[in-house]
């Protein structure tokens, strides 16, 4: 979006409920919550800032789906096919599974719901019959129960003279209340007619990803693998999130995208929230640390949403966000005291399957080692420097000491880079060469560490640096004859033959100097946006 553009959208509520009413009048599709969002920052000419915005192409090119190609190509090809399809798109919350859907089938469904959280089933069932009322135009009763719910469904949707019908039901676990035997009524309607129906394109969507990975991806029964195209929906990477800052109206440069980053992930709801007018900082404060910050209660919230038992689940990321490098699974049992059992696998893994955590191995390991570490860049910033903040300085992030910053700045930029390995490899031309990706640690009196180890099939092991600094890095030789040392350490313990690379991954690259050529590869801050 140019600045000439971008200065339409400033201020006045009034003004936005105008572009409303223009947008309504010329009978635009529904918007979209970047429009709504983006009306209340309208400003400088009123009525001619509002008709020019319209009239411009602006509410066409915010509508735009940023990145998401791959998930694109599935629905498209879903809609193409001739058989009947059973989409089922699954991830975090606040991730942009619900606008995908809307605005890429531009919220022409035949038939539309969503379920409510925490509501009992009569209540699921009333919102149901509210929504096949405002479809099928016919009143029919509130259903008793989920098999008459989807035979009223099938009836209808049985009536309609269409080459192909899009059925779309959000936030399915919310739905399955206990005892309500809704998986069971979605499997009968799927196996006794849906699926042979051609012209049936089912989407369903969750944001409870462990419920939809368990019950209905890997469901042992009725449902054992009906879903014709499951799709992850990820975080935006670095340059989807650049993209949709860009298109928001931001005019930051890379590393304070990075630093957004670092707070917010790729979250696009999160992103959503911050406003053009402010800096960085400034939004960070308002997003956490203002009175009523809307933020403040999200990760509780989120939780709470994801897990029935979301106390347990906190108690793993609190744990894990305190020691950054990662711990095995006998000291998290060891710190949070709790019993080898099945429930702390399922809480790890259920975490796993959220992108919460990670887990991989470190170079040389036994597979009973394995670190696990907190990855969620919200989560781990919020956990850090806001669950436990009773202050009342509600410019407490405009105002953290800058020794602290750079602590935790040095930290998170590992994590980006950990979240963009595949643009690192694009980067050091190994893109095409299967590789493990893991970290090295030595403990004892002549310790090292090593943040990122590519062991790559071509015989060749890349030692990764990650320094985070605000300068082109300059490599001097006690650094030099530091990262020679550590590298002779780590062949030494590992005993490998492989050639081993040294690598530097820092924001501004290296600055020319005697020592630079002392490390075969060079990734930068922009390489990560590729």
């Amino acid at each position: 979006m140019s600045k000439q553009n971008v200065s339409t959208f400033t201020a006045s509520k009034s003004a936005g409920k105008l572009y409303f009413s223009l947008i309504f009048s010329i009978k635009m599709p529904q918007i979209c919550s970047i429009c709504e969002k983006s009306a209340y920052y309208m400003a400088e000419s009123g009525v001619k800032g509002a008709l020019s915005a319209v009239q411009s192409g602006i509410f066409g090119e915010i509508r735009s789906i940023i990145g998401r190609h791959e998930e694109k190509k599935v629905l498209q090809r879903c809609v193409d096919s001739e058989r009947a399809e059973f989409v089922a798109i699954y991830g975090r919350r606040r991730i942009g599974k619900t606008f995908l859907v809307k605005q890429f089938f531009e919220s022409s469904f035949d038939f539309y719901t969503t379920g409510v959280y925490q509501v009992s089933r009569s209540e699921q069932l009333k919102n149901w019959q509210k929504q096949l009322l405002k479809y099928s135009k016919q009143r029919r009763n509130t259903p008793k129960d989920w098999f008459e719910a989807f035979d009223q469904l099938q009836e209808y949707l049985q009536s309609l003279k269409k080459e192909r019908f899009v059925v779309f039901i959000d936030e399915l676990p919310w739905l399955d209340t206990p005892k309500s035997n809704f998986l069971k009524a979605l499997e009968m309607f799927w196996n006794s007619w849906g699926s042979d129906c051609n012209r049936l394109k089912l989407i369903v969507c969750g944001s409870a990803t462990t419920w939809m990975i368990n019950k209905l991806l890997g469901d042992k029964g009725g449902l054992h693998n009906r879903v014709t195209m499951p799709i992850c929906l990820s975080p935006f990477t670095l340059h989807e999130t650049s993209q949709y800052l860009t298109y928001m109206g931001f005019d930051w440069s890379d590393m304070e995208v990075i630093e957004t980053y670092m707070v917010l992930g790729g979250v696009p709801y999160y992103l959503s929230l911050l406003g053009p007018s402010l800096s960085l900082r400034q939004n960070i404060d308002n997003l956490f640390f203002k009175r009523n910050a809307v933020l403040k209660t999200e990760y509780d919230f989120l939780f709470n949403s994801l897990y029935s038992e979301a106390q347990a689940y906190k108690k793993v990321v609190e744990l894990l966000s305190s020691k950054m490098i990662g711990m095995t699974r006998s000291e998290m049992m060891s710190n949070l005291k709790l019993l080898d059992n099945g429930f702390f696998s399922i809480v790890l893994d259920n975490l796993e399957k959220c992108d919460f955590i990670r887990h991989y191995q470190s170079f040389g390991k036994r597979k009973n080692e394995a670190l696990y570490q907190l990855t969620d860049m919200f989560t781990l910033f919020f956990v850090r420097f806001v669950k436990n903040y009773n202050g009342m300085d509600e410019n407490a992030w405009s105002h953290l000491p800058d020794g602290k910053r750079n602590a935790w700045l040095g930290y998170a930029y590992e994590q980006v880079c950990i979240h963009h390995i595949n643009q690192i490899k694009k980067t050091l031309g190994i893109s095409g060469i299967a590789s493990d990706v893991c970290s090295w640690t030595k403990k004892g009196e002549n310790g090292a560490q090593i943040d990122l180890v590519i062991d790559r099939s071509d015989r060749v092991i890349d030692l990764c640096e990650i320094k985070y600094c605000d300068r082109p890095f300059e490599i001097k030789k006690d650094y030099a004859d530091w990262l020679k040392e550590r590298r002779d350490i780590f062949r030494e313990n590992v005993r490998t033959n492989k050639t081993l690379h040294l690598t530097m991954i820092t924001p501004f690259g290296l600055a020319k100097g005697k020592y630079e050529s002392c490390v075969q590869g060079c990734v930068t801050a922009a390489d990560l946006f590729q």
